[in-house]
């Protein structure tokens, strides 16, 4: 089964402020690019938009959810949260380890749906590094900010 591969990127322009993502999905030698924003958001949100906005072309392009996935993302905040934080979470109805609520339950719902049943490689990658589909989900999120600005 031939492996789908993902680059994810999210951003925001002030922390709140304007916010762009971008996705690479690469499978049987195609490259599909998508990317879009908000006027005000966070970098957090914009990040895990990415990854759910992949996730979801995954599940609704035939034949892709049997295949193997690896997300190369470079937010160690959605990697860590989906990988390792998120069982925590869900074992404390949604309280972080000091008991406060989880920042952005909605998204880490949708994302966890999303990842269930998928066969997926969460990778962190370096960004602003050179790697070259990362370098293009960051200008993708880029050119969506710049439409709020």
């Amino acid at each position: 089964m031939n492996e789908i591969i993902v680059y994810t990127d999210g951003g925001c322009s002030g922390n709140p402020g304007p916010g762009g993502w971008g996705i690479v999905v690469i499978a049987d030698g195609v490259a599909k690019q998508l990317s879009g924003g908000e006027k005000l958001t966070t970098n957090n949100r914009m990040e895990l938009t990415a990854a759910i906005t992949a996730l979801q072309v995954i599940h609704n392009t035939e034949g892709f959810s049997a295949r193997p996935i690896t997300i190369n993302i470079d937010s160690q905040y959605v990697k860590n949260g989906i990988t390792t934080w998120i069982k925590g979470w869900k074992a404390k109805g949604w309280k972080t380890a000091d008991k406060k609520p989880v920042k952005n339950q909605d998204l880490w719902v949708q994302l966890d749906q999303l990842n269930e049943g998928l066969n997926v490689n969460w990778n962190w990658v370096k960004g602003h590094a050179g790697v070259e589909y990362n370098e293009v989900c960051d200008q993708l999120c880029k050119m969506e900010m710049s439409k709020f600005m």
